[in-house]
């Protein structure tokens, strides 16, 4: 196979891939619930102590 018709069916390939566009919705929620994932991860590691002790004290004003 001569390297012009490579280069074609491979930019072609890229164009057919480029052009279907089913499922981008989901990696794009996929990409957004990732980042919340994160940055709640980072929150309670940041301020786990914190939230840990305002929990406990809401706790005690609630205990019957």
């Amino acid at each position: 196979m001569s390297n012009l018709l490579k280069n074609y069916l491979y930019v072609k390939n890229l164009v057919t891939v480029a052009e279907n566009e089913e499922g981008q919705g989901l990696a794009e929620y996929g990409l957004i619930i990732a980042l919340v994932a994160v940055v709640a991860i980072a929150g309670v590691t940041a301020f786990g102590d914190d939230i840990s002790a305002f929990l406990d004290g809401l706790g005690a004003e609630f205990s019957f």
